[in-house]
């Protein structure tokens, strides 16, 4: 028999236990719903095109900023250090592959889940909170269908896009300054990133933004989904979709470089 000092300590183990339990439970339920609703019809076209341009068009210029700046950073960062073994010649290579790679579907997922992720959470956080889902119902409407499979089609058509657009300008940020502040000649610096530059490194950073872009949207419709307790909990549904996307992304990010490039 357990000493009913052990039962103590073990108790709130137990229930941090089967609380994340629950959680994973309620998560992929709802996951698999909105799959299969993103595949059945009916389907609101006008709604799906609305989210594009909020998650795609209107996230552009934080991504961008976010991958020019990157690009130039990660150039000035690689000659500082490929300096002291005379490889300078090594950084277009640098530069291309970790941005469209890793830098590139990495930071554009962390901009957008801090901008768009927060949007859903609260936007459907709020319907939640006023009964606004529960009034869909009533009228027949399935509030699956027609909040959250919109948002997870936009999610993963757009973030391809954004990330491919990163991409050029977070090299062309590295061309920059490799050329304008280092020094270096602009056709060697172009041929050498043109030569280095596989199709499975852009591939590979695009199939990561697909990824990266459900995960967002996922998250962020499903802690407004299941929000409650007034503004605070619309508060708290925000905090933790920008939290779990963050977190998410970056774990996925390592599973999908395993995948791959692991040998």
């Amino acid at each position: 028999m357990l000493s009913l000092n052990a039962m103590n300590v073990l108790q709130p183990i137990g229930r941090i236990f089967l609380a994340f339990l629950a959680t994973v439970g309620r998560l992929s339920m709802f996951t698999g719903s909105a799959l299969s609703h993103c595949v059945r019809p009916p389907f609101y076209p006008r709604i799906i095109g609305r989210q594009m341009v909020e998650i795609g068009f209107f996230s552009l210029p934080v991504v961008g900023l976010t991958a020019i700046f990157a690009g130039m950073v990660l150039a000035l960062q690689s000659y500082t250090g490929f300096a002291r073994f005379s490889a300078e010649g090594a950084i277009a290579n640098v530069v291309v592959l970790s941005i469209t790679r890793e830098l590139g579907p990495v930071l554009a997922g962390l901009m957008v889940a801090g901008r768009v992720g927060a949007a859903m959470a609260a936007e459907i956080g709020t319907m939640r909170v006023t009964e606004q889902i529960d009034a869909l119902t009533t009228l027949s409407t399935n509030p699956m269908k027609y909040l959250v499979a919109p948002r997870l089609i936009a999610g993963l058509t757009m973030m391809p896009i954004l990330v491919f657009i990163a991409d050029i300008i977070g090299v062309f940020g590295g061309y920059v300054v490799g050329v304008y502040k280092l020094g270096f000649n602009a056709a060697n610096y172009l041929q050498r990133t043109y030569d280095f530059l596989e199709a499975e490194d852009v591939i590979s950073g695009l199939v990561k933004a697909s990824v990266f872009g459900f995960i967002i949207t996922l998250m962020g419709c499903y802690h407004g989904y299941h929000s409650k307790g007034g503004a605070q909990g619309v508060g708290t549904a925000t905090t933790y979709a920008v939290v779990s996307a963050s977190i998410l992304i970056l774990s996925s990010d390592y599973i999908l470089t395993e995948l791959f490039f692991a040998k």
